[in-house]
């Protein structure tokens, strides 16, 4: 399916089938929203609202990101009368979020707030968890590792700086493969999460590293096919402590958060030895996240800084003969996939951060428009439809 089909499928579908009003009940008891692991990490819906917008913090080990003491300032310049077609008409951004579970939803153009919305009671100040989009913010600090010297080459393998893995597979994945989830390895996400989060995560005892160094079951030699994984990202995140010689909160609050001009504290979950797992767990509040795609958007500029330089941008935004197995439509048939970022169109002029349950920042590089949205769950036809509104939002 082409890029064409599938946003019209996707729209089609939106138009005809959405959550009626009283599936919004399974995310609330009476107006509240409970936290804690009663119902696992998410499965139980009731628990969503409360743990993506800070409730994790409560139950989960994390370490925190402080804002720059001089924030980039966001003006607020909110437009009216956006409309975005579907199949019989047109709808408005209030329509989309009365149709889907959507918790906050953030439009902004370089220093200006086109729209900002919150439901379920959430509000500007809660700090939303990431999932997946965590990955690309790893991204974001590999850049700077390369950018400062601390790594000397996307194409070395992961143990030249982590020895302890020499003789594993992923000590012998280059890092070009890895932030590709292109390792080889005998994985499969939606199975061996089963395994990979208690050992990696959740348990008392919980430690990323002798998982990472005892999963050798290899489907591949490295590079041949793209696999979303955990263990790739977490095999980076290795390589980032080791070469800064700080827990990856301590490096990105002092060479990302901080310098791209964040607002407020962001928090990032971690194993019990204090370890960020880094392939989810980011968490931050919807104009700290937009803050981040428009550092994307201006190639890696915010105001006067060059946090991350524009050769890491011009790097995860095309595709070279080493990337082959993760262009668009070669990874999927309807996206594209570069250094744990996702690509909707196969120029690397549209892209994402993908998080589960429908968590998304969407770039649009020649508009500079991005668009924040945090949510409770990926059912439905709700892609196609924001993809039509984003699309709308780019054309203010």
């Amino acid at each position: 399916m082409n890029k064409r089909q599938f946003l019209r499928a996707g729209v089609a579908w939106a138009a005809a089938a959405h959550l009626p009003a009283s599936a919004f009940d399974r995310w609330s008891t009476r107006g509240t929203y409970p936290i804690g692991l009663e119902g696992g990490l998410n499965r139980d819906p009731l628990y969503r609202v409360g743990n993506y917008s800070g409730g994790f913090e409560k139950v989960l080990p994390w370490r925190a990101m402080a804002p720059s003491p001089e924030p980039l300032a966001l003006r607020d310049s909110p437009v009216s009368g956006l409309r975005y077609p579907v199949a019989f008409g047109h709808r408005t951004p209030d329509d989309y979020l009365d149709r889907w579970p959507v918790t906050g939803l953030l439009v902004c153009r370089d220093s200006e707030i086109l729209l900002e919305r919150y439901r379920f009671a959430r509000t500007a100040s809660m700090r939303m968890t990431s999932w997946s989009m965590a990955k690309s913010v790893s991204s974001l600090l590999l850049g700077i590792c390369l950018d400062r010297g601390l790594i000397t080459s996307y194409d070395d393998e992961a143990q030249k700086y982590l020895p302890e893995l020499a003789g594993t597979l992923h000590g012998g994945v280059t890092l070009r493969n890895l932030s590709n989830m292109s390792s080889g390895a005998a994985v499969t996400h939606d199975v061996d999460n089963s395994t990979i989060y208690p050992r990696a995560f959740l348990s008392s005892g919980s430690d990323i590293a002798p998982v990472v160094a005892g999963w050798n079951r290899r489907a591949e030699e490295q590079g041949r096919r793209y696999n979303y994984n955990e263990l790739c990202p977490l095999t980076l995140g290795m390589v980032m402590r080791r070469v800064t010689g700080r827990s990856l909160s301590e490096f990105a609050e002092e060479a990302l958060w901080q310098p791209l001009g964040a607002q407020d504290m962001a928090t990032w979950t971690t194993d019990s030895h204090r370890n960020e797992f880094n392939c989810v767990g980011f968490a931050a509040t919807l104009r700290d996240w937009a803050r981040l795609g428009t550092l994307v958007a201006n190639r890696g500029r915010a105001g006067g800084t060059q946090v991350v330089s524009e050769t890491w941008v011009n790097e995860f935004t095309r595709w070279g003969p080493l990337d082959a197995q993760v262009r668009h439509g070669v990874a999927m048939g309807w996206a594209g996939y570069k250094a744990h970022m996702w690509h909707i169109k196969p120029d690397g002029s549209r892209l994402s951060f993908n998080g589960h349950h429908a968590q998304r920042v969407i770039v649009d590089m020649p508009t500079r428009t991005v668009l924040v949205q945090t949510a409770v769950d990926h059912l439905g036809g709700w892609q196609g439809e924001l993809l039509t509104l984003f699309e709308a939002c780019t054309r203010i």
